[in-house]
């Protein structure tokens, strides 16, 4: 499955399908949520490249996806702070998923828990305070509750495209 994936109609069908689910996100109302907490609906499509395809491809995609979703529905400063969260978490997914101790939800999870640490980190950077970090908590759980979802959507996914894969000639 991962050598099929390593063609550019499959990577651009992978990045279209994270655009759409960033553009989605920018939809829902989050009334809940903290400013800047979001469900990170675009990282199911580099979870979903990194079993794929690997840890180049999904890193590709990710850079992708954060350039391209923050100049099409955000501003400079989302992008640099979704860079700064996506370095740290994509090195948590691929620690996470390199130790074989760790299924699709748990690898999401430490990416979406090191996602917002480091934004947060990036935020404090910017705005030289350490005030910010009381965000840290809620941030923390966030992370492991939208981590999980995410994973749990990407376990199913992997598990119906085995499937799919199977069956092509």
């Amino acid at each position: 499955m991962g050598r099929l994936l390593k063609k550019p109609a499959y990577m651009g069908l992978l990045l279209t399908f994270s655009l759409i689910l960033s553009y989605v996100e920018t939809l829902l109302p989050m009334p809940f949520a903290l400013p800047g907490m979001k469900l990170g609906l675009g990282n199911l499509a580099v979870l979903l490249t990194l079993y794929l395809a690997g840890g180049r491809e999904a890193f590709l995609l990710n850079l992708l996806r954060i350039l391209l979703s923050g100049f099409l529905f955000g501003s400079l400063y989302g992008i640099l702070y979704s860079m700064a969260g996506a370095a740290l978490s994509f090195l948590a997914m691929l620690a996470a998923k390199g130790t074989g101790r760790f299924g699709v939800a748990g690898v999401s999870m430490a990416g979406g828990v090191f996602h917002n640490v480091g934004q947060l980190l990036a935020a404090a950077l910017i705005v030289r305070t350490k005030g910010l970090f009381w965000y840290l908590p809620p941030l923390l759980l966030s992370g492991v509750v939208t981590g999980f979802l995410i994973g749990a959507a990407g376990r199913e996914t992997l598990r119906a495209l085995s499937g799919l894969f199977r069956r092509l000639p």
